[in-house]
């Protein structure tokens, strides 16, 4: 190991000789490939997207579960308005923008259609905030999706009915900070 040179501050020998920014960024690039990035592009089967959705919220609930909760998907739904970080996961052309709703046993799944391709938001319950605005609006990792309140959303009251109860109870199972 070097010695540092008398009369300078270590800082000045850790900035010229380490790089920082660098190794920040192979860092947050490492780990941002794995676990940060919560929109996956779902369009065809892959096995790392499935595997990360699972260690995420969940494997699909079973069969029985499903029947027992009297479905686990919402049916499609008018996307109105987008946080400006999810523009780019929508139709560009004045097309009319889908989105679909699906429960996991800790969290859940947002499926949205651009064209032919279907992108998934995967929000754990922990992260996840829904408000009851003109529509509804679902809020979480600071980004925000608002389905528009028509026929198709009043057709989708008894699914987040049960969205709700299902978040309400992960709170009561495992508490965090934003639930006391």
């Amino acid at each position: 190991m070097s010695k540092l040179p008398r009369g300078k501050p270590e800082r000045h020998w850790l900035e010229n000789n380490f790089d920082f920014e660098a190794s920040l960024g192979a860092f947050k690039s490492r780990l941002s490939s794995k676990y940060l990035e919560m929109i996956l592009e779902t369009t065809y089967a892959n096995k790392n997207n499935k595997k990360r959705i699972n260690d995420l919220i969940g494997k699909p609930f079973s069969l029985i579960k499903s029947f027992k909760l009297r479905g686990i998907g919402s049916k499609r739904m008018i996307i109105d308005e987008v946080s400006p970080n999810l523009k780019s996961y929508l139709n560009t052309i004045s097309d009319i923008n889908y989105g679909s709703i699906e429960l996991r046993p800790n969290g859940i799944l947002i499926t949205i259609n651009k064209g032919l391709q279907n992108y998934t938001w995967v929000i754990p319950y922990y992260q996840f905030y829904l408000y009851k605005t003109n529509g509804i609006s679902i809020h979480a990792q600071g980004r925000f999706i608002h389905f528009k309140n028509n026929r198709t959303h009043k057709e989708n009251t008894t699914f987040f009915d049960k969205l709700i109860r299902l978040k309400v109870d992960y709170d009561h199972r495992f508490p965090h900070v934003d639930s006391i």
